[in-house]
Formats: structure tokens, sequence, C-alpha cells
């Protein structure tokens, strides 16, 4: 089993700037893939950005250049930097761990984002 805990969450104005992070704790692989997802209310849940286990980092294309994704093998953390926000950002956003190997997926409880204009 795997725990995941989020924290970093809040009210920001636009163009401010928020950083997530997301504890695992429990059964974790050095191939595990680490994945921050949003989703806002009466919308499908959107994949946010994705970093793998040899680093490798993806994003939607709505915050290139604007999100970073990171991760600190030592705590097992998994980080979301976030910078000129949007209101268009504000959403409940979650972190997935994906454990290929063992055909596992794991979710955190969600943080909120809100962003004012």
């Amino acid at each position: 089993q795997v725990q995941l805990v989020e924290s970093g969450g809040g009210l920001v104005q636009s163009g401010g700037s928020l950083r997530l992070s997301c504890a695992a704790s429990g059964s974790i692989s050095s191939f595990d893939v680490m994945v921050w997802y949003r989703q806002t209310p009466g919308k499908q849940r959107e994949l946010v950005a994705i970093i793998d286990s040899r680093g490798s980092t993806s994003y939607v294309e709505s915050v290139k250049g604007r999100f970073t994704i990171s991760k600190d093998n030592a705590k097992n953390t998994v980080y979301l930097q976030m910078n000129s926000l949007k209101p268009e950002d504000t959403a409940v956003y979650y972190c997935k761990l994906d454990q290929p190997v063992r055909f596992r997926s794991y979710w955190g409880q969600g943080t909120q984002v809100t962003v004012s204009s």
C-alpha cells in the first residue's frame, strides 16, 4: 500500500505562485511515476504534469512555461511549482502514483487551489 498526502493549496491572486507537495509513504518503487491532475466541478479530471522514474517530465499545453514538476527521491515527495497563476487554474489538484510494475495506482486526497482575478 501507498499513502499520498498533498499540501500547499490555497487562495492566491492572479499572477501569483503556489507550490504543491505530495509526500508518498509505504511500498514505493524506483519505477514509480508521479502525476498531478486537477479537477473542477462538472468536468473530467485533467492531467497537468507527469514525472517518470528517470525524471523526464511532460505537461498539458495550458501550463507549459508556468508550472514545473519535480521530485525529491530522498523525501519521496513530488512538487508542483505553479507560477503566473490564472483564474482558470482554479481546481482541486490531486497527485497520483502509478506503479506500472505492480499494475497499481494510488491517489491523494486533493488540495484546493483558488486563483482570484
